[in-house]
């Protein structure tokens, strides 16, 4: 499998993104090379456009034309919590607030009602968010303010980010793509021989 770096740049972010990312504490989370943005050689059938989770490798997958693909690493949901299957992107949001749900409150909270978007919020800089027909999954797609357990299985069910990846995964993504997310013991690489090197 042939994979590119795929250097981070700050072009798709806004003055009010740099303004919020200058500082935070996390800036400096150090994040596996296998995990950050890569273009790679995409063999699978969905279309260019498309979003695939792979929650067994912890990579998503904007697939791109001709092959190819941008392969971010991201953290997913604890196995019992995570969300599988064909969902659309209903919504998208930047700095989003943060609503936890009752479950998240009984398990981890208490926290408050809502927290507004910042650098401090769960959610990071975008939040991209799953529906399935015009319902709302409560799963999302969205940044984070602890890019350290990029590559692990940690979330309540999302699918988070780096914030600079999901700021640029925002900007190519639009209003009802399709999003595919593997169950656990279905691996996109498995399946289409991929295999990262370095």
């Amino acid at each position: 499998m042939q994979t590119t770096l795929s250097p981070s740049t700050d072009a798709s972010m806004t003055p009010r993104d740099r303004q919020l990312l200058a500082h935070t504490p996390y800036a400096q989370a150090k994040v596996p090379e296998q995990y950050l943005r890569h273009i790679v050689d995409y063999h699978r059938k969905e279309q260019p456009g498309t979003i695939l989770v792979d929650t067994d490798a912890r990579y998503l997958y904007y697939v791109l034309p001709e092959g190819k693909a941008i392969r971010y690493g991201v953290a997913v949901g604890e196995e019992a919590m995570a969300f599988s299957g064909v969902a659309r992107v209903g919504r998208l949001a930047e700095w989003p607030d943060w609503v936890p749900t009752a479950d998240i409150q009984a398990r981890l909270g208490p926290y408050p009602a809502r927290v507004p978007g910042g650098p401090a919020n769960p959610l990071g800089a975008r939040g991209i968010y799953l529906y399935v027909g015009n319902k709302d999954t409560l799963y999302r797609i969205h940044g984070t303010n602890q890019p350290e357990y990029i590559g692990q299985a940690i979330s309540s069910g999302c699918i988070r980010m780096r914030n600079e990846d999901v700021i640029d995964l925002y900007d190519r993504v639009k209003l009802n793509s399709t999003v595919v997310v593997l169950p656990p013991g279905q691996n996109a690489q498995a399946e289409t021989g991929m295999r990262w090197r370095s």
